[in-house]
């Protein structure tokens, strides 16, 4: 990422699943996934919906790919061959590109929730980010009271950085409270 574009690579096969940029015609599979998982989903996702449509699902497809090739934003789908097992990205939500600075988000589809498929997307990421991507810092951010989550990052070895007190609200409305954990690219184990 220096002053030349940048194109963004778009899959990474972890060999038990592939991480790839969403693409138009994805729309059913997220569809299936994201509703089939709404009670799973909608403590922690305020997007989770149990009526998501198949059209809605293949317009947030599209958009995230026209965000991805404009390096806006980098939406990702958790691949086990067809069916997609979660959603996850590099999210620009610290600065542009050119800090290199991402946040990586993930949710995991109901059925393959509790078999750390999690965790081992979480460590592929990582891997991909520091060397494919160039990203020298990586943050994960955490509703509290998701310990699985909180795990997640620190089994691939983030370190909690601090809690942000009422920094937002939870499906509920109310305040919650989120962690944030990190890794710098001297830190990773593959470094």
């Amino acid at each position: 990422m220096n002053s030349s574009p940048f194109f963004a690579p778009t899959a990474f096969n972890a060999g038990e699943f592939v991480i790839r940029a969403y693409k138009p015609g994805d729309g059913a599979a997220l569809q299936r996934a994201a509703t089939a998982s709404y009670k799973h989903l909608r403590p922690w996702m305020l997007w989770a919906r149990p009526d998501q449509s198949v059209e809605e699902s293949e317009q947030i497809c599209r958009r995230a790919a026209a965000r991805y090739l404009l390096n806006e934003d980098f939406t990702l789908g958790i691949w086990l061959g067809d069916e997609l097992a979660g959603g996850t990205g590099f999210h620009l939500r610290g600065g542009p590109l050119e800090l290199r600075n991402a946040e990586i988000g993930m949710w995991i589809s109901g059925a393959r929730a509790g078999s750390g498929l999690g965790t081992r997307v979480l460590g592929a990421l990582l891997a991909w980010g520091f060397t494919d991507w160039g990203w020298e810092r990586i943050e994960w951010r955490c509703d509290a009271r998701n310990i699985a989550s909180a795990r997640v990052a620190e089994k691939n070895g983030l370190r909690r950085e601090g809690t942000l007190r009422a920094d937002a609200l939870d499906v509920a409305g109310a305040r919650r409270d989120t962690h944030i954990y990190a890794i710098l690219r001297s830190e990773w184990p593959g470094a």
